[in-house]
């Protein structure tokens, strides 16, 4: 009896692969972060418009204020990822091992817009945002705001003698110093002078593998020392703190503390073009030369700092 022949793999089937891989999107964090926008030509511009005026006694007339406005430019970059598979692999596979290949092109593709924000936060103490500064500086300024910083560190000698070192502090430590980070953008004033997050109840902690532990410890706790409401816990009635492990962040004593439920965000990502599938597959003349068939994903798009006043770089320090 003649063994059953192998189902051939198809162009259309890998593509189809692809095109259900990539619509699971990108990492979530990067959704939580950034402003998607849409764009349809090599550079957009971005007028920042300043905040509205706060309410006034109705005194002899009505008093319009002019906006402040800043402006930036985002430009747009051409990315690809790309594959050959043989054709007699096509014809062969049993394993899965193409599918496994196919699959971790369209994750690469839904993980790029993350990792090029994580190299925006890596560098946010040395790059300037759309106020000139710095994105994580001790000196932004605008209007009415005042010098104020998102920038700021937390002293383990003063909490306690055993809060541990800068990098591995004690959880109550982590705890306390991601209060902070929070309490710090609750200061955070508009240009008219107006708090900026008074009404902040969501928030993302930000950091690498190396506070990882004490951080995820920090948010879970539910206890504290000697028997009390651990701090995190103490606050989930009015605020929601998610945790993001980023991998990409080389930081060993620092994490950043993000609002995320406002409409503007800390980042932008601007998109010209989806995620698209290439395929030069069964019958193209690149197969017939090759004996092989190419599968790619093309991007285009960038990001760029948006709103600093919703993000917050906490050091520990000793």
């Amino acid at each position: 009896m003649l063994p059953a022949a192998h189902e051939k793999i198809t162009t259309r089937g890998v593509m189809g692969m692809i095109l259900a891989r990539i619509d699971t999107g990108p990492a979530g964090w990067v959704t939580d972060l950034a402003m998607r926008t849409t764009s349809d030509q090599a550079v957009e511009e971005y007028a920042w418009l300043g905040t509205s005026p706060a309410m006034r006694e109705f005194i002899e007339g009505r008093s319009p204020q002019e906006l402040a406005e800043n402006s930036f430019r985002v430009s747009n970059k051409d990315y690809e990822g790309s594959i050959h598979v043989w054709s007699k692999d096509m014809r062969r596979d049993k394993t899965g091992q193409i599918q496994i290949r196919v699959n971790q092109l369209a994750d690469r593709a839904n993980d790029h817009p993350a990792k090029l924000m994580s190299t925006l936060i890596m560098n946010g103490e040395s790059t300037n945002c759309y106020d000139g500064q710095y994105f994580f500086d001790t000196d932004h300024s605008e209007g009415d705001s005042g010098s104020q910083s998102n920038d700021i560190t937390f002293d383990l000698s003063d909490f306690s003698a055993t809060a541990g070192t800068t990098t591995a502090p004690s959880v109550e430590a982590q705890a306390a110093a991601i209060v902070k980070g929070i309490t710090q953008l609750f200061t955070i004033k508009d240009d008219r002078g107006e708090p900026m997050n008074q009404s902040a109840t969501e928030f993302t902690v930000m950091t690498g593998t190396g506070l990882m532990p004490k951080v995820l410890e920090a948010v879970a706790q539910l206890l504290g020392e000697g028997g009390k409401t651990a701090t995190i816990a103490a606050l989930r009635g009015q605020f929601n703190i998610k945790v993001a492990i980023n991998p990409r962040l080389t930081w060993t004593d620092r994490f950043a503390v993000f609002r995320t439920d406002e409409a503007a965000k800390p980042f932008i990502l601007q998109e010209e073009m989806a995620p698209d599938v290439i395929a030069l597959g069964d019958g193209s003349e690149y197969e017939a030369l090759n004996k092989k068939q190419l599968f790619g994903v093309d991007w285009s798009g960038n990001v760029a700092y948006g709103y600093w006043q919703f993000a917050c770089l906490v050091t520990f320090q000793a």
